[in-house]
């Protein structure tokens, strides 16, 4: 193999077709001094010979076997090679053409690769190139794509209770209203929107933090038992006024991770609050850990309302909401499930969501550590 190697280079191809150049232009030069000798020999001096043996003897004569036969080999050589460094002459050709249609702007082509060579890894480190390069244009693409649908879903988002904010503001500048009583209505709906669009702007903020790796992540070892038991304390006010009630379970009383704890909170905040907002005719709030292996499963069940199946790919998009059914219990930023799915993936873990008649269980996947 590592001979093979060696000898698949250019020059070595080079000498190869050299060597056989000068192999059969020898040939065809001996074959015909042979020939030419055997002429001779079989045909004695005449009066009047033939005129190829008046020529053979002329040269014979006059210039001699050994330049004639140098004469007659440079062009043979020079034949041969040609013709045998055709299959080379070609893969120039097509990569110098390749090159020229990439220069062009036509990074979808791709050269060919014939051989083992100079030119054959010249033209396989060119295609990796025009590969990433392909792909940095995809993501560049994206990206952009991602920044316009951001700036347009933020625009609607704020744009509507904006419009309400600046209307009921513009009653209470113009004194269009009854009494007190009217005006601290107007004041309060437009402070409730304002409350609105500040939770919007917060979650816009965690999100693109989040995402674009605004922040490298600082993790240290946290025991998530202990963690998610502090959480679900923390929001027994939040599910008292829902009506509801949580049930912590666990396979373990130590079960480890490695993470930043702020995002990671985030994380379960938002998977709390969005249960409470859609599941509280179904009373509890189930919280399951176990630790399989090297990962760590949490899983977040409410018994709500099910989530229809064609709208499950779609929960984790930014700004996307379910149905209007399910919309109705609350106007989120629809960022909350996608600040979840950046959080997750920041901590090279996943979360998925099934959702039947009898339950909606989100399921996130963490390292152990």
């Amino acid at each position: 193999m590592m001979i093979h190697r060696r000898l698949d280079t250019l020059g070595w191809r080079m000498t190869l077709y050299s060597l056989a150049a000068i192999g059969c232009a020898a040939a065809i030069v001996f074959a015909g001094y042979v020939g030419a000798r055997m002429l001779l020999w079989f045909h004695p001096p005449l009066p009047e010979p033939a005129l190829y043996i008046s020529i053979i003897r002329w040269c014979v004569n006059n210039i001699g076997f050994g330049p004639v036969m140098i004469i007659c080999f440079i062009p043979l050589y020079v034949l041969f090679l040609h013709r045998f460094s055709r299959p080379l002459l070609r893969q120039m050709r097509q990569l110098s053409n390749g090159m020229s249609m990439v220069a062009d702007g036509n990074t979808s082509h791709r050269l060919p690769v014939s051989s083992g060579d100079e030119l054959g890894r010249l033209s396989s480190q060119l295609n990796h190139m025009l590969d990433q390069l392909n792909q940095a244009m995809n993501e560049e693409r994206t990206a952009l794509q991602s920044q316009n649908h951001l700036i347009t879903g933020v625009s609607h988002d704020l744009r509507t209770p904006l419009t309400s904010i600046i209307g009921f503001l513009g009653y209470v500048e113009s004194d269009r209203y009854r009494d007190e009583i009217e005006l601290r209505h107007y004041v309060h709906i437009a402070y409730e929107k304002s409350l609105t669009m500040q939770k919007l702007l917060e979650d816009l903020l965690d999100y693109t933090r989040i995402t674009y790796h605004a922040q490298p992540l600082q993790s240290t070892s946290l025991n998530l038992v202990q963690l998610l038991e502090q959480l679900a304390e923390e929001c027994v006010p939040m599910l008292e006024q829902a009506g509801m009630e949580y049930r912590l379970t666990s396979t373990d009383s130590l079960i480890r991770v490695s993470g930043n704890g702020d995002e990671l909170v985030r994380l379960f905040e938002n998977l709390f609050s969005n249960a409470v907002r859609y599941g509280s005719c179904g009373y509890w709030l189930d919280i399951q850990l176990q630790q399989h292996h090297d990962q760590v499963i949490i899983r977040c069940i409410n018994y709500g309302q099910p989530i229809p199946p064609e709208e499950l790919p779609y929960l984790f998009d930014r700004f996307y909401r379910a149905d209007a059914a399910r919309s109705s219990y609350s106007n989120g930023s629809g960022l909350g499930l996608a600040i979840v799915k950046s959080i997750a993936e920041r901590h090279h873990g996943s979360v998925s969501v099934q959702s039947n008649a009898a339950q909606t269980c989100f399921e996130v996947i963490l390292p152990a550590s």
